[in-house]
């Protein structure tokens, strides 16, 4: 089969496109025909070590795919031959990933897409969607009526961090660019503020004058001095992203609301917690509500710009769609 791997870890020139054998399941394993799979900030992550899992070599890179079943091990019940289905786990944790024509994916890992809904859609959303729901949920505990802070929310985080919190019930307030305000209100949003003006800190106290009750930024800049103040009482910070950032934590005024802070990587989830992710995921899919914003197709063999572009930030907002069979 024809993948995209690495030999060993480093910049994206270590990518290769070529061919390896195809896998074969395990006993509880899935052989998945792979219809898409797209790149991640954190498959950057994996493929140069800054984050650090157990990986094989030459190791397929890539996290989420969606795709058809056509092959499965004796024990992998709930999956059968022509089934389409999705992950968004594969590619850490000793596991190899699904930037290939072919990958293997733990039955516990692997999820049914939804009757009617569209590969290229589906690959597009699920690892952001799924963060977000693990941010909310297992996480940050979001309650309906609550009111939720999302910094940059027109990411692609962002925004499904925005339609999962209004899903739940929850008031979102938001910051993003000017000329993005009017897509994040179209997902839910009750206040989108310029990230970018300088009495942001004013705008939002008058926008949640009780206190945020959950706050993530997503752009990373993690401003905790800022988040504090306008906390509300028991509130809880998410943090998932900056993984460079050295932020200030005000400790006298945080404890004095009785606050928490929660630091969250996917990549850490349990696969109960992982299953929860995908059954939420699988129901905004179906009612049409998580969708890509702008998607790009490019083949397999370009999956080492892909990895540049994102290292780059050229992507904020667009997913790539890597699909193998422009390659033929």
């Amino acid at each position: 089969m024809h993948a995209a791997y690495i030999e060993q870890l480093g910049s994206p020139d270590e990518i290769r496109y070529g061919e390896l054998p195809t896998p074969r399941p395990g006993p509880t394993d899935v052989l998945v025909a792979v219809t898409a799979t797209t790149v991640n900030p954190v498959d950057t992550f994996v493929r140069s070590g800054v984050f650090r899992t157990p990986v094989p070599f030459p190791l397929v890179i890539g996290r989420d795919l969606v795709g058809t079943v056509v092959g499965t091990g004796p024990g992998a019940a709930g999956f059968s031959v022509g089934d389409r289905v999705w992950s968004n786990s594969l590619g850490h944790g000793g596991r190899q990933g699904a930037a290939a024509e072919r990958a293997v994916v733990p039955a516990e890992r692997l999820y049914r897409l939804p009757d009617g809904v569209d590969p290229e859609t589906a690959v597009a959303v699920l690892h952001p969607a799924a963060t977000a729901h693990l941010a909310l949920f297992p996480n940050a505990g979001v309650r309906p009526g609550e009111t939720v802070f999302v910094g940059g929310a027109a990411g692609n985080v962002g925004s499904a961090l925005v339609v999962t919190a209004v899903d739940a019930g929850a008031r979102v307030v938001a910051t993003a660019s000017a000329r993005d305000a009017a897509y994040v209100r179209s997902l839910g949003a009750s206040d989108v503020l310029p990230y970018d003006d300088p009495a942001l800190t004013a705008r939002l106290r008058a926008a949640a004058p009780a206190g945020v009750d959950i706050w993530i930024d997503t752009f990373g800049t993690n401003d905790l001095t800022a988040a504090v103040e306008l906390l509300a009482p028991r509130a809880r910070i998410v943090l998932l992203a900056g993984v460079a950032a050295r932020p200030v934590l005000p400790v006298g005024p945080f404890y004095m609301k009785d606050a928490t802070i929660r630091g969250f990587v996917i990549s850490h989830a349990r696969v109960d917690e992982l299953a929860g992710a995908a059954a939420s995921v699988n129901r905004l899919l179906r009612s049409g509500r998580l969708r890509p914003r702008t998607v790009e197709r490019i083949p397999l063999s370009a999956t080492a710009d892909a990895h540049r572009r994102m290292e780059k930030g050229e992507l904020r907002g667009r997913r790539l769609i890597i699909r193998p069979d422009l390659d033929s």
